[in-house]
């Protein structure tokens, strides 16, 4: 198994507003939005993505925006933080641009050998800015409102906040090609060889009852390289008595969801056939995507959802 090929695919969080949202994403952080459809569970609901340059996997931080969902908190069995790779001498122009965009931010601080700042996205979500050397090659997002020089490449990582790591930690090893490189105290450091979503942190923590609602992840997609291979994972998942769904076409990939052992919904997802393969470039992100079987109901499904304007 290439371990370059391997890690994160996308990580999908409940939010709020979706307006809040993309300005917060778009405009202050400088990532591109590169989809906005609907959840195909409830299509009077927005999904909406956010990418690197590339639109690569490994760099799409995705949200169900739900304005009406009540704050939520996080607890044990969840990814409780998510991380961005930054390059490594960006500090000094992330702490500035923090302090004139109104963020609050705790750092740089050292874990695993590399600065790392932390903040909260406008639902509370914890983030961090993770800065890694040798990242000119992965494009940032070069027509945003971040200077591509400092841009967010991708994934850094997650954390995984679960009582019991041993048997998550073979998964990941044995099925999603991470290979466990450090620990310090509670916390155990997971990487595969991509250039981006490269990392998964294991943190054992007690058990605590967290509540659902904007600001938590909802799953992490870890990446397949085609059909063939989700196969093979999903029959691997099932061998450690875990019950995965089947495979459920999301039409720019495809996707297997089931609960890890540690308690966090994940998903194994392809990483073709891409964005590019339902809409042109200049409708990326600007014109709403609807699925073939919905696209019948476009007037009324845009009747019902907010403008979200980039």
């Amino acid at each position: 198994m290439k371990t370059a090929q391997k890690g994160i695919h996308h990580i999908t969080v409940l939010g709020g507003d979706g307006q809040r949202t993309t300005d917060f994403y778009v405009k202050t952080l400088g990532l591109r939005m590169i989809m906005k459809t609907v959840n195909q569970d409830d299509p009077s609901t927005y999904h909406l993505f956010y990418v690197n340059g590339t639109k690569q996997p490994g760099s799409s931080m995705t949200f169900f925006p739900w304005p009406m969902a009540v704050q939520g908190k996080p607890g044990s069995g969840e990814a409780t933080v998510v991380s961005f790779s930054v390059p490594a001498g960006s500090e000094e122009y992330w702490a500035e641009r923090f302090g004139e965009k109104g963020v609050d931010f705790e750092g740089p601080f050292s874990r695993f050998n590399r600065n790392v700042i932390r903040f909260r996205d406008p639902d509370r979500l914890m983030l961090e800015l993770v800065f890694e050397e040798d990242l000119g090659r992965i494009p940032a997002w070069d027509q945003g409102t971040v200077p591509e020089e400092f841009g967010i490449r991708g994934f850094w990582g997650t954390i995984l906040s679960i009582e019991e790591t041993e048997d998550t930690a073979q998964l990941l090893k044995e099925v999603f090609g991470f290979k466990k490189m450090d620990e310090d105290e509670e916390m155990s450091l997971y990487q595969t060889g991509a250039d981006i979503g490269s990392a998964v942190i294991l943190e054992k923590v007690d058990s605590k009852q967290g509540t659902n609602g904007r600001g938590i992840v909802h799953h992490v997609a870890f990446r397949a390289k085609d059909d063939e291979e989700q196969e093979w994972m999903r029959k691997e998942v099932m061998k450690r008595g875990l019950r995965p769904t089947g495979q459920i076409d999301r039409h720019f990939f495809r996707s297997v969801y089931f609960l890890s052992p540690g308690g966090v919904l994940f998903e194994i997802a392809t990483d073709g056939p891409g964005y590019d393969s339902v809409q042109d470039e200049e409708e990326l992100g600007q014109e709403l995507y609807l699925p073939a079987p919905l696209e019948h109901r476009r007037e009324m499904i845009e009747k019902r959802l907010p403008e979200i304007k980039v």
